[in-house]
């Protein structure tokens, strides 16, 4: 099985995450810099909280740098809410710079009478593009959401599924090249959150 980089920076719900990998076999280690990137197969970005402090302990602890560097080597990575919305080059919530990684802005989610924000709950996926996170013969996958922001991603060919939030679609997950991220929590979302955990480490096995 790969060995896992967990990217701690103390905005993350690690614990769940760590447990859900360790649950299907694979080695996971806390990354608390650069260094430690080095000995991993493949890094989880984790994140719960808001754009700009996030980004400062990322930047802080050096960490923004090696992730950027370790994503231009083809080193895979999965982001998970808001360590998807982390990727993207800025976000409403904030006025920090975010990694870069994927071209595009996170916006909030759009105000609608009698929906609450953020949105949180369960909700189904609608498939857009197939990934080896979301196969295209993949039965309808319900997936636990808490956020208030959504991505609004340059490149819409990397949106692999999006959810309904008040009669607009807005992104759900992403997958380009060696990036997957989900703005939902797998790691609490049942077997159907962890079917799509062990796909991607089965992708990782092979990349």
């Amino acid at each position: 099985m790969p060995r896992l980089g967990l990217i701690d920076y103390g905005m993350g719900n690690l614990h769940s995450v760590q447990r859900a990998f360790e649950r299907l076999g694979a080695a996971v280690e806390p990354v608390h810099d650069g260094a430690a990137m080095a000995g991993c197969d493949a890094l989880v970005l984790p994140g719960v909280g808001a754009f700009d402090p996030a980004m400062e302990r990322l930047r802080e602890s050096d960490l923004a740098t090696a992730l950027q560097r370790a994503c231009a080597a083809g080193q895979p990575l999965l982001g998970i809410c808001l360590g998807l919305q982390l990727l993207f080059e800025a976000s409403d919530e904030g006025q920090a710079t975010g990694l870069g990684l994927l071209a595009g802005r996170v916006r909030a989610l759009p105000r609608t009478p009698g929906q609450p924000i953020p949105h949180m709950g369960w909700a189904p996926l609608l498939p857009v593009e197939p990934s080896p996170l979301l196969p295209a013969d993949e039965p309808p996958a319900w997936v636990y959401f808490v956020h208030s922001y959504a991505a609004d991603p340059t490149d819409p060919a990397s949106v692999t599924a999006q959810v309904d939030w008040a009669g607009t679609p807005v992104t759900a997950a992403i997958w380009q090249g060696h990036i997957a991220a989900c703005q939902f929590h797998p790691e609490k979302s049942g077997p159907v959150g962890e079917a799509m955990l062990a796909r991607w480490l089965a992708w990782v096995g092979r990349s």
